[in-house]
C-alpha cells in the first residue's frame, strides 16, 4: 500500500510545483490625485476573474497567470486605468505606483443618487448632501430619526401613540408625501402618507446617507416632490471574515432600569464573509424601548413602549462586468398601549392595546458593464406588510384577559407591494449619454378598513440624458410617461439639471422640475367608522402635482490634504396644485374624505459652510424658509394677513479627533425657529383667520467615541441636552387669545452608553 502511496504523492507535488512555475504575482500601490494613499480600490486582471482591493495604505497583491495581462485599477467612480503588465512564472512583480484621476476627498464624497455612474458631490448636476458612516458611528444612533433630526431643511412631527416620525422637508406641508425614501435605490413602502418606514430600517446596516433637494420625479417617480432621502447600506470591500456586536443602554428622560422594561435597549450582532468577489451575510437588532410616562398616572404612558426586531440577509457576487445581489429585511414591531383604570371599583378592569407590525421586504439588484460604453442596472422587491390591533380587557385584580369585543377593536390590515425598475446607460460620446428607463409597481391591500380587496398598477417609462456642451457647462433634461389604473396620473413630467463650472473652485447650479405624488391607496380605498370617526376614500381623487425651481453656488475656498473649506447657497420655489387633504363633505360635517385641495408654495434659501482642518470637522447651516399662507387670497377672511409664514432654522455638527487618546468628541446642535400658520376659523357666525404658532424650541446632543482597541470602541454621550419634551403652540385671532396646547416632541434628557466589538479575519 505504501509502495501506491508514495508515487502518487510525488506525482501530486509535482504536478502543484509545475502548477506553481506557471503562476506570477503583481503587486503595488495605489495613489489619489493629491499623493495620499487611496483603500478600498478594486484591481483585477481584464478577462479573468481575478478581484483584489487595496489596504489602508493603498497596497495590493495578486496572482496572475503567466504572460502579458491587463492590470485594471478602478476606483468607485467606476473610472478605469488601464496596465500592461508581463507576468513571469514563480516571481513578482511590482509596478509603480498608479496615480488616480480623484483626489482623496472626492473619493470619500462618492454619490450615485439619480446619476448614471458614481460620482463626486463636485461633479454631481444635483445639490447632494451627505452622511458619512463616520458621522453615523459618532452620533451614537439607534434608528434614522438620530441621524436626520439636526439636518438643515428637515423637521420631524412625531406621534407617540404610533411613534411613527413624519419627515417634513424644504417646508413642504407634512400631511403630503413629498418626501422619497429610498433604500439602495428601492422606494420603501407605507401604509399612508407617514413614514412609518423609516423607523423600520437598521441603523446599524447603513453605510451612509445622500440627500438631493429638490423633486426627483422622472428617475424616482411618486413622492419624490421636496426631494429624496437615498439610505445606503454596507455591502463592504476586499476578502474576510468579520463578525460585528455592538450592545448600547440608553435612559428615557430619567426613566431607566436595566431589567424592568425601563428605558431604551439596543442589541445588535452580524456576520460577513466574502471572497472572489462572493458576498454572504446576516444580521439581527432588537429594540426594546419601555415607553415614557410623562404626565401620565396609573398604568398609562404618553409615549408608548415598543419592542421590534429587525432582521437582514444579503448574498451577492461581483466582478468587473457585473454587480448581482439579493437582501430580505424583515421587521417584527409591537407597541403596547396600556389602558388605566377606576381603582374604585371592586372589580377594575383596564382596556390594552397592542399594535403589531410585520413587514417582509425582499430585494433584488443587478448592474451588468455589457462594453466600455453600456450598461444595464435592474432593480426588484416585494414588501409584504401588515398591521394588526389586538385589543384586550385585563381584570387588574386577577389579572384575566379576554379579547374586547369593540367594533374596529381587532381589525387588520395587510398591504403588499411589487417593485421593478430597469435602466439602460449608453454613451454615445464623450459628450452625449442617454438613460432610458422602465418601472412598474402595484400596490394591493385588503382589512377591515379598506374597501375589498384593491389593486392600483402603475406604469412609467422615462428618458433622462446629460449633454456636455462644454468643458464647463453639463445639463441633464428628461421626461417621464405615467399611466395608473386608478387615479388621474399626470401624463408627462419634464425636468431640466443644468450645472455651470465657472473656474476651478466655483460651480452654479439651476434647475427646473415638475413633480408628482400620487394618491396612496389609503387615500382612495380607506373606510372606517366608530363613535369618534366617520373618515371614507375617495376615488376621484387626482395625484397633487408641483413646478419647482431649484439654485445653488458652490465654492471651495481651499482645498489641500489639510486643510478644506466650502461653502454652498441655495435657494428654491416650489407650486404645489392638487394638494390631498383630509376635508369634511359638503353638506355632512360629520363625514370626512380626502378631497384635491387648491394650492400650496413654499419659498426658501439656505447658506452651508464646512470645514475639514487636521483632525477637526465642521459644518454650520442657516436657512430661512416661508410656507404659503392658504388664506391670503381670499381677503374678506385674511385681511391683511402675509403672504407667506416665514421661520429660520440654524444647524452644526462639529467633531474633533484627538489621536493620543484615540478619542472623537462630538457635538450636534439645530435651532428651530418659531412655525406659524394660518386657519380658518367660525366666529360669531363669521369666517375669520386665525393664526397659530409653534414656539421656537433647540436641540443639542453630545457625544463620546474611544478605540479601546483593535477590536473594541466605546461610545457615550447625551441626547437632548436641553431637556425638551413638548413644543408649546399658541392659538391667536384679531380678538386675542384663544387656546393653547403642546405638541409632544421627545422625552427629556437622556443619557446612553455603548460598546462595539469588530473582529476580522482576510
Amino acid at each position: 500500500m505504501k509502495r501506491l502511496i508514495l508515487p502518487f504523492l510525488l506525482f501530486m507535488s509535482a504536478l502543484v510545483v509545475r502548477a506553481q512555475e506557471k503562476v506570477g504575482v503583481i503587486s503595488g500601490k495605489v495613489n489619489t490625485a493629491d499623493g495620499l494613499p487611496a483603500a478600498n480600490v478594486m484591481v483585477f486582471l481584464k478577462g479573468l476573474n481575478r478581484i483584489v482591493y487595496t489596504t489602508e495604505n493603498g497596497a495590493f497583491r495578486i496572482s496572475s497567470p503567466s504572460g502579458s495581462q491587463v492590470l485594471v485599477v478602478q476606483s468607485n467612480t467606476k473610472k478605469q486605468i488601464e496596465i500592461l503588465v508581463t507576468v513571469i512564472a514563480g516571481k513578482e512583480q511590482e509596478i509603480p505606483f498608479v496615480l488616480l484621476g480623484e483626489k482623496s476627498y472626492e473619493l470619500n464624497e462618492v454619490v450615485i443618487t439619480g446619476l448614471y455612474e458614481p460620482q463626486s458631490i463636485r461633479n454631481s448636476v444635483y445639490n447632494i448632501r451627505t452622511i458619512s458612516s463616520q458621522m453615523i458611528k459618532l452620533r451614537g444612533a439607534t434608528d434614522l430619526k438620530n441621524i436626520l433630526s439636526t439636518e438643515l431643511g428637515i423637521r420631524f412631527s412625531t406621534d407617540p401613540m404610533t411613534g411613527i416620525s413624519n419627515p417634513k422637508f424644504m417646508g413642504l406641508n407634512s400631511s403630503s408625501s413629498g418626501i422619497k425614501i429610498l433604500l439602495d435605490g428601492v422606494p420603501m413602502m407605507d401604509r399612508g402618507v407617514d413614514k412609518e418606514s423609516l423607523g423600520q430600517i437598521d441603523i446599524n446596516t447603513v453605510e451612509r446617507i445622500e440627500i438631493v433637494e429638490g423633486p426627483m420625479s422622472v428617475i424616482y417617480g411618486t413622492d419624490a416632490m421636496a426631494g429624496v432621502i437615498n439610505i445606503i447600506t454596507k455591502r463592504g470591500n476586499g476578502d474576510h471574515l468579520s463578525v460585528t456586536a455592538r450592545v448600547q443602554e440608553e435612559t428615557a428622560g430619567k426613566e431607566y432600569d436595566a431589567f424592568d422594561n425601563k428605558g431604551i435597549h439596543n442589541e445588535y450582532l452580524s456576520l460577513n464573509w466574502q471572497k472572489n468577489g462572493w458576498q454572504v451575510g446576516a444580521s439581527g437588532t432588537r429594540n426594546n424601548f419601555g415607553g415614557w410616562r410623562g404626565n401620565k398616572t396609573g398604568r398609562a404612558q404618553e409615549w408608548l413602549p415598543k419592542d421590534q426586531w429587525l432582521t437582514a440577509a444579503t448574498t451577492g457576487y461581483k466582478n468587473s462586468k457585473m454587480d448581482l445581489w439579493y437582501r430580505f429585511n424583515g421587521t417584527d414591531e409591537t407597541l403596547t398601549l396600556r389602558g388605566d383604570y377606576d381603582p374604585t371599583l371592586a372589580a377594575p378592569v383596564a382596556a390594552d392595546k397592542q399594535y403589531l407590525s410585520k413587514r417582509w421586504f425582499h430585494q433584488v439588484q443587478g448592474s451588468f458593464f455589457l462594453n466600455d460604453d453600456l450598461s444595464l442596472d435592474m432593480a426588484g422587491s416585494f414588501t409584504d406588510y401588515s398591521r394588526r390591533t389586538l385589543s384586550t380587557n385585563k381584570e387588574i385584580n386577577t389579572g384575566k384577559e379576554t379579547l374586547s369585543l369593540e367594533p374596529g377593536s381587532q381589525d387588520k390590515d395587510i398591504m403588499k407591494s411589487t417593485f421593478f425598475r430597469s435602466t439602460l446607460q449608453y454613451k454615445l460620446s464623450p459628450e452625449v449619454t442617454l438613460q432610458p428607463g422602465i418601472e412598474f409597481n402595484r400596490s394591493t391591500g385588503k382589512g377591515d378598513r379598506i374597501a375589498g380587496e384593491p389593486a392600483i398598477n402603475d406604469y412609467a417609462f422615462f428618458l433622462s440624458s446629460q449633454l456636455q456642451l462644454t468643458d464647463a457647462i453639463q445639463i441633464k433634461p428628461g421626461f417621464r410617461m405615467v399611466k395608473n389604473s386608478v387615479y388621474d396620473a399626470p401624463p408627462f413630467i419634464p425636468s431640466l439639471h443644468t450645472k455651470v463650472r465657472l473656474n476651478e473652485d466655483l460651480d452654479f447650479r439651476l434647475s427646473y422640475a415638475r413633480g408628482f405624488r400620487a394618491p396612496v391607496l389609503r387615500e382612495l380605498y380607506f373606510y372606517f367608522r366608530d363613535a369618534n370617526h366617520d373618515i371614507a376614500g375617495n376615488l376621484n381623487l387626482k395625484a397633487e402635482h408641483s413646478n419647482s425651481f431649484n439654485t445653488s453656488l458652490s465654492w471651495t475656498l481651499k482645498n489641500s490634504p489639510e486643510l478644506r473649506l466650502n461653502t454652498v447657497l441655495s435657494g428654491f420655489f416650489n407650486d404645489y396644485r392638487n394638494r390631498i387633504v383630509l376635508g369634511t363633505v359638503e353638506g355632512n360635517d360629520r363625514l370626512n374624505t380626502y378631497l384635491n385641495f387648491d394650492k400650496s408654495r413654499t419659498l426658501g434659501g439656505e447658506w452651508t459652510g464646512v470645514l475639514s482642518w487636521k483632525n477637526l470637522q465642521a459644518n454650520l447651516g442657516l436657512s430661512y424658509i416661508g410656507q404659503y399662507n392658504e388664506l391670503s387670497d381670499q381677503k374678506e377672511i385674511s385681511g391683511s394677513n402675509p403672504k407667506y409664514v416665514w421661520s429660520p432654522e440654524v444647524s452644526t455638527n462639529i467633531s474633533y479627533l484627538i489621536p493620543k487618546l484615540e478619542t472623537s468628541v462630538s457635538f450636534f446642535y439645530k435651532f428651530t425657529g418659531k412655525q406659524s400658520a394660518y386657519t380658518s376659523s367660525t366666529v360669531d357666525g363669521k369666517q375669520v383667520a386665525r393664526l397659530s404658532e409653534m414656539s421656537a424650541f433647540h436641540m443639542s446632543d453630545m457625544s463620546l467615541n474611544k478605540i479601546v482597541n483593535k477590536y473594541l470602541t466605546i461610545n457615550g454621550g447625551v441626547r437632548n441636552l436641553f431637556n425638551v419634551t413638548r413644543v408649546r403652540t399658541v392659538g391667536l385671532e384679531s380678538g386675542g387669545h384663544v387656546g393653547d396646547g403642546n405638541n409632544p416632541f421627545g422625552f427629556g434628557r437622556s443619557y446612553f452608553l455603548g460598546l462595539t466589538m469588530h473582529w476580522s479575519k482576510k
